[in-house]
């Protein structure tokens, strides 16, 4: 884990060396519908931009009353953090990053900048053709920016580093599902998070060789197993908190997490379109499930599959569209009598508060507590 922990925090530095080796630009995202494989294929180092917890005394000037994670986003940018990156791409999905897209490339016109437009109705007739046209437009962008000529060579190759990806992450979170696992939640999610700001091919590598050492290591003891849904996270401490408490997070459905990697392209002749159905056809967040609804079903059919004890619902304050759908996330886990706790929070997780929440919730998880069926509905009011 060595790698993929000190790659989280020292994620700066890692940037800065990738450039100063192969002379390629990084474009910064904040988006997970933003088609990696077509940046990567032209060169350039995709790397998605990640909140922490730093004291700002720059964002209230420019996004007042936004969620944390973005204003932490401008302040880092604003104040150097990300002193290394070529351009900023914005993804159509949530106002607030779009907000924040604008007063960073407003105040660091050195960036190339550009604004992909993927369609909130992903499932309605014309959205794939949309996307196809999104994708073919990014493709000439980023061939006029680096200068070198994208062929369907180099998009088979970048699909296919990105595929390999996702691939042994689906591992990683199939050796989750075992009864006594071998991986901690925390751990999955550093590698999650460090696969989205290093090189593909690199990470492929230490990871692999990571997932062949692992498979044969001493279990764990038995935990409650527990689910992870709700706004994005950008670091692990709820996992670390959950594991101090004797809990394991077996499962999660986040942007930042399974649903940044769950499926992968089906290679067809048409790379964009293939690309397309891909990013479309990806678990979506609110926004973008907003005509058919799957996300309820895909929530659901995780806890079965990874045979959970309760869930988590965590939300940032301020995050509009997981607040409007946490309603029927509640509805779909009250009728199936799935336990859960509910509750907010900001970029530092109060770590006193949360634990008693989370210590009262496990132990009505314990064996031999016996589960009412109207309990969610007193614990979440």
């Amino acid at each position: 884990m060595t790698d993929f922990k000190e790659m989280i925090s020292r994620r700066h530095e890692y940037a800065r060396r990738w450039k100063e080796k192969t002379g390629g630009k990084v474009l910064g995202y904040f988006e997970p519908y933003m088609p990696e494989e077509i940046a990567y294929a032209a060169g350039v180092l995709p790397v998605r931009i990640l909140a922490e917890h730093e004291d700002d005394e720059i964002s209230d000037k420019w996004i007042y009353g936004s969620c944390y994670p973005v204003r932490d986003m401008v302040n880092q940018i604003l104040k150097g953090r990300y002193d290394y990156l070529d351009g900023l791409i914005n993804v159509e999905g949530c106002q607030w990053m779009f907000h924040a897209y604008e007063v960073i490339t407003n105040n660091r016109p050195d960036l190339f900048c550009h604004y992909f437009f993927m369609p909130d109705y992903t499932d309605a007739p014309t959205s794939k053709d949309v996307a196809r046209s999104e994708m073919n437009v990014f493709k000439q962008k980023m061939e006029d920016w680096t200068g070198h000529k994208i062929t369907e060579e180099d998009l088979d190759r970048a699909i296919s580093v990105y595929n390999k990806n996702r691939r042994l992450l689906r591992r990683m979170y199939e050796l989750r599902r075992r009864n006594n696992s071998v991986i901690l939640g925390s751990e999955a999610m550093q590698i999650v998070l460090a696969c989205q700001i290093m090189d593909k091919a690199e990470a492929n590598e230490i990871l692999e060789q990571y997932l062949d050492e692992i498979e044969d290591r001493e279990p764990y003891e038995d935990r409650i197993r527990l689910m992870i849904v709700g706004s994005e996270t950008f670091n692990t401490d709820l996992e670390e908190l959950v594991e101090r408490l004797g809990a394991n997070v077996v499962i999660d459905e986040l942007d930042t997490g399974s649903s940044y990697f769950w499926n992968e392209t089906i290679e067809q002749k048409d790379r964009l379109m293939a690309l397309s159905l891909r990013y479309l056809g990806r678990p979506h967040n609110p926004i973008k499930d907003n005509n058919w609804r799957r996300r309820i079903q895909h929530i659901f059919e995780l806890t079965e599959d990874y045979n959970v004890d309760g869930v988590i619902i965590e939300k940032q304050i301020y995050c509009h569209l997981h607040g409007s759908d946490n309603y029927a996330v509640w509805k779909m886990l009250r009728e199936r009598n799935i336990p859960f706790l509910y509750f907010e929070r900001d970029m530092k997780l109060q770590e006193e508060d949360t634990s008693m929440r989370i210590e009262a919730f496990l132990n009505m998880l314990r064996p031999g507590v016996t589960h009412l069926a109207g309990w969610n509905r007193k614990f979440c009011g």
